[in-house]
């Protein structure tokens, strides 16, 4: 997760005390306050416990043997978020725990070992499960791909970046992993234990930890007052079945400081107990009823017309789909048990787009009609089939400025009607997409 959904700018952010934040909110179901704050500001959860608020977390444990760190942020904000902690103590960081290898979690160690060296401290161990490294390495082989869908999720930006080269997605002084692990690994640092332990969930080289003298769970992305990034469209598979079990198996800790690297830390057993469990609970009855309908011979498109979370549960504060979304994980879940086809004939070896698109609008009197009866659709409230025509007007007429004026005005509706950040990034770069093409002819034109 690159940015949480919630974030605000620093003026905006209140000063309210996280824990008590977080408390209020559970307690009454209600959020009047941001649950991510950026503030790049460090605040203190207990005893020789830390968090600095940031693009993606710092959380910090002081021992005597020197500090535990998880996660370094990302490397746009790694600065501020080391900057931050120096505020707090110049103690060396013994250990930089990765919960994941996601740029957001690992962009900043470059700055974290850069900070070792400038005060004489030896480099920190870089401590992450065995798939982390392997998901660094397909960063970059897939550098440019990722810059690409990294940009149009949060940016709406076209498909041609003209930008020659890409930029680098992983930073490239990230700090890759010098110790590693499978299922579990004991940590003691100036004598506080720290438990790690494999779960799938969003990644599959996710850890979560258990701190039993602070009572406390590190839980890295595994549930971060959102709905939970189990389906993401442009990204690799997701484990929703896993990820209920890590959280299931997290809940049978008598945790009272609860960790996470997007959003508030939260304290009370029940509280953690009621967060954990709806997250669990929503993915399970996911998993549950998108399998009953596959062994039922339905296809992808009847399930994920059909299944569904209810809306009580979308509506709590921890919940709510404004990054990821329903119906995307039951096609991760699909994809996982099911592969890739979707079950229509027609699919397997599709006729190119652009070839069906020019046969339908031949059949329908021209991609223009295509695009006036899109619109009618839209207007009257049926965004989901209107975007169908509109994209079969578009490719039929990849150059025609009227259709992709219709297809852009459509795809900027989509976007105002949708919560979920995915899809308002991928509405918005369809939108810009017909627009830039709109704009060049009157560029041609002119």
């Amino acid at each position: 997760m690159a940015l949480h959904p919630n974030a605000r700018d620093n003026d905006q952010i209140q000063t309210q005390d996280p824990l008590a934040l977080s408390s209020q909110i559970i307690d009454t179901g209600e959020a009047s306050e941001p649950t991510n704050r950026v503030t790049n500001t460090l605040v203190e959860l207990g005893s020789d416990v830390a968090m600095v608020e940031s693009f993606s977390h710092m959380i910090v444990f002081r021992t005597e043997g020197g500090l535990v760190t998880f996660d370094a942020s990302h490397q746009n904000s790694a600065g501020a978020v080391v900057e931050a902690l120096r505020t707090w103590t110049n103690d060396r960081i013994d250990s930089l725990v990765y919960t994941h290898g996601h740029v957001d979690h690992v962009g900043g160690s470059g700055a974290v070992v850069a900070d070792a060296a400038r005060l004489g401290h030896r480099r920190p161990r870089v401590v992450g499960h065995d798939n982390v490294a392997p998901r660094m390495q397909r960063y970059r082989d897939t550098n440019g791909y990722n810059v690409i869908i990294n940009a149009r999720q949060f940016g709406g930006v076209k498909r041609d970046f003209g930008m020659g080269a890409a930029p680098d997605f992983l930073a490239e002084d990230v700090a890759w992993p010098d110790t590693t692990y499978s299922s579990h690994l004991n940590l003691n640092v100036g004598g506080l234990d720290f438990e790690l332990h494999h779960g799938k969930g969003e990644t599959d080289d996710h850890t979560w930890a258990w701190v039993p003298e602070h009572k406390a769970l590190c839980v890295g992305d595994l549930a971060v007052w959102v709905f939970p990034n189990a389906g993401n469209p442009q990204k690799v598979q997701r484990y929703p079945h896993e990820w209920a079990q890590a959280l299931r198996t997290m809940m049978a800790y008598p945790a009272e400081l609860f960790l996470p690297a997007h959003g508030l830390p939260i304290v009370g057993r029940d509280r953690i107990q009621r967060v954990l469990g709806d997250v669990a609970g929503a993915l399970e009855g996911l998993v549950t009823d998108t399998l009953a309908l596959m062994n039922q011979g339905a296809t992808l498109d009847e399930i994920i017309h059909t299944v569904r979370v209810p809306q009580a549960t979308l509506s709590l504060p921890w919940m709510m789909p404004v990054y990821d979304e329903p119906e995307f994980v039951v096609r991760n879940i699909w994809r996982k048990y099911g592969g890739w086809w979707d079950a229509v004939p027609s699919n397997l070896k599709p006729a190119p787009q652009a070839a069906l698109a020019g046969e339908l609008a031949s059949l329908s009197g021209g991609a223009a009609a295509l695009a006036a009866r899109a619109t009618e659709l839209a207007d009257a409230g049926d965004l989901r089939l209107a975007c169908h025509l509109v994209d079969l007007a578009g490719a039929a007429a990849p150059q025609d400025k009227a259709i992709h004026e219709a297809r852009a005005a459509i795809y900027f509706t989509r976007r105002a009607h949708e919560t979920s950040l995915m899809s308002k990034g991928i509405f918005a770069a369809a939108a810009r997409e017909s627009d830039a093409v709109a704009k060049a002819d009157d560029a041609a034109n002119s």
